[in-house]
């Protein structure tokens, strides 16, 4: 159930001077004796983090050993990361925060939303087809941010630090500036040049061309917004001089949101999705995230399609066949009765009831693939989406994903504010049955209305043994998301494997449509394809997602980032 809302504020200044002599982290250590008084006694030797990259991963690792706990690390962190990963931080898109505090949990659902004035048809041309690109770059690609107000609530509900002090490291990270990773620097490079082919006339390359790898990289503007929100909380971005920038720049542009759009967005907090799987309880996303209930049915329907036999070898043809039928019946469900359950009612206990899970069960194939156009609904997201988990030493965790969609979302920096706006309208149904970027596709339940939110395949997820956190887990990818999450799950609890293998081991992706292509990281056996393309599935080597776990076996904590990122894992 949810958490309380009373927060357990820290009396005193706790950061004195805090990034004030350290470029890139905090410098300034409180002394725990200090603090004692006021905190629990630690249940854990460890605390642990793994985040997308070094600069969000010091600040976290400094906010705990500061004394304060997950949520306050996590806060940090998606700030810093609004900064230092460009690509998918943001305060310019929203996400969702899973938070295991106290023996209770909790969801913060800071997803974007809608414009008032968006509508069914708004990507639709006269003769009611789906108007190229509109939904998925330049400015009326864009909802409605949520990430400071999420935060916020997150804050306000379980933060222990002072809210200035969350927010200062990535202040300081703007205006003095940060040096670029090499692959941060290759990124843009390759961003500008497709924008550009594609003869895109957006201001991304105004505000990014100048991040060289191995250089310093100012963002005075972003700088100068993040000031707004240090020193006045959600309302130095929804009211305001911030606010006034966004929707001036908005109206110039001929875009959506308004301040009015500002003002009335609030994130939510959610019962988290609860199920018994084995001897342990999943805690995960609910609607408007599609991710909980695919990664239930996913494993509730492995375990009973796997039952009294013998244990199938790890990334053979057999289990990764087996997972991709399971898929093709996960993603049909998904299509059909998914959306913002503020809008529709998503029959949630019906698609995670036992007995719904083993009728669907009967149909998967073993030795052939399932007619794709025959996969109904049962009942009568680039992917570069960013993830992080957190474990503090009182045994609280957070799990968060956070998104502007795409790489780099609309490409569309707000002028005079300095953060790039998301691309999230895309992951509405533009129009039923035809499928966006990510090749999901949808209908009624996820089609656009104002102040809704949209469907989303972000899952941050823990699984818990015994009232203890076992496992935090959650990448980006788009709907490729949902496989990394269920697949880490089955890693570590079903095969065994320790944090780093978990995020390293080769994925797989089947999400019913496009029509029996299983999607593959290197690594996978040849054989294995080879015997797949026999039965008849297109086998696409395209990796995805970047996995950040972390893993407490028997109060030993490992945590991994995977290793084809610019990730970070600490455990301290």
């Amino acid at each position: 159930m949810p958490i309380g809302s009373t927060s357990n504020k820290f009396m005193g200044h706790v950061f004195l001077s805090l990034m004030s002599i350290c470029l890139f982290a905090c410098s300034e250590q409180v002394d725990e004796a200090q603090v004692t008084s006021l905190t629990p006694t630690p249940i854990l030797q460890q605390a642990a983090i793994a985040m997308p990259d070094s600069y969000s991963a010091e600040v976290a690792k400094d906010i705990l050993q500061q004394g304060g706990n997950a949520i306050d690390a996590a806060i940090a962190a998606q700030f810093v990361l609004a900064v230092t990963l460009p690509e998918a931080g943001n305060i310019g898109g929203g996400g969702f925060m899973l938070v295991y505090k106290d023996k209770q949990s909790d969801f913060i659902d800071y997803r974007e939303q809608a414009p008032l004035s968006a509508h069914r048809d708004m990507y639709l041309d006269k003769n009611g087809d789906v108007i190229p690109n509109q939904s998925v770059i330049g400015i009326l690609s864009s909802g409605v941010p949520g990430t400071v107000a999420g935060m916020w609530l997150a804050h306000e509900k379980y933060g222990s630090l002072p809210w200035k002090e969350l927010v200062q490291p990535a202040v300081n990270l703007a205006g003095q500036g940060f040096k670029v990773h090499p692959k941060l620097a290759q990124s843009i490079e390759r961003h500008i040049a497709r924008l550009e082919k594609r003869g895109f006339e957006l201001n991304f390359k105004d505000y990014f061309a100048t991040a060289k790898a191995n250089e310093i990289f100012q963002q005075l503007e972003l700088a100068d917004t993040l000031k707004r929100i240090r020193d006045q909380g959600r309302d130095g971005f929804y009211k305001g001089q911030t606010a006034k920038i966004i929707s001036d720049f908005m109206r110039q542009n001929k875009g959506l949101v308004t301040e009015q759009d500002l003002l009335t967005y609030e994130a939510k907090s959610r019962q988290p999705l609860s199920a018994k799987w084995r001897e342990y309880q999943l805690l995960t996303s609910p609607p408007p995230s599609s991710g909980g209930i695919a990664i239930i049915q996913w494993l509730k329907m492995y375990d009973l399609l796997t039952r009294d036999q013998e244990k199938l070898t790890h990334n053979s043809t057999p289990y990764l066949h087996l997972l991709a039928e399971i898929g093709k019946r996960v993603f049909a469900d998904r299509a059909e009765y998914l959306g913002d359950p503020d809008f529709v009612d998503v029959p949630v206990a019906s698609l995670i009831d036992d007995k719904y899970i083993a009728m669907r069960s009967q149909s998967v194939l073993r030795d052939k693939i399932s007619v794709t156009k025959l996969v109904k609904p049962g009942l009568k997201e680039s992917e570069e989406t960013t993830h992080f988990s957190i474990m503090d030493k009182w045994g609280n965790a957070v799990s968060n994903t956070t998104t502007i969609n795409l790489g780099y979302g609309s490409s569309v920096v707000v002028e005079g504010a300095g953060f790039l706006l998301n691309d999230e309208m895309d992951d509405f149904s533009s129009k039923p049955g035809v499928a966006n970027v990510f090749g999901a596709v949808g209908g009624q339940a996820n089609e656009i209305q104002p102040k809704k939110r949209m469907l989303s395949s972000m899952t941050p997820s823990m699984v818990l043994k015994d009232g203890e956190v076992t496992f935090v887990t959650g990448s980006p990818g788009g709907t490729t998301i949902i496989s990394s999450v269920y697949l880490s799950i089955l890693n570590a609890l079903e095969f065994s494997m320790s944090a780093e293998d978990v995020v390293n081991t080769p994925r797989f992706h089947h999400q019913l449509l496009p029509k029996d292509v299983i999607r593959y990281h290197d690594g996978i056996d040849p054989a294995v394809i080879s015997e797949l393309e026999e039965m008849g599935y297109t086998m696409s080597n395209r990796g995805f997602g970047d996995m950040q776990v972390i893993l407490n076996k028997d109060g030993k904590v490992e945590a991994a980032s995977e290793a084809n990122g610019r990730g970070k894992s600490i455990v301290f």
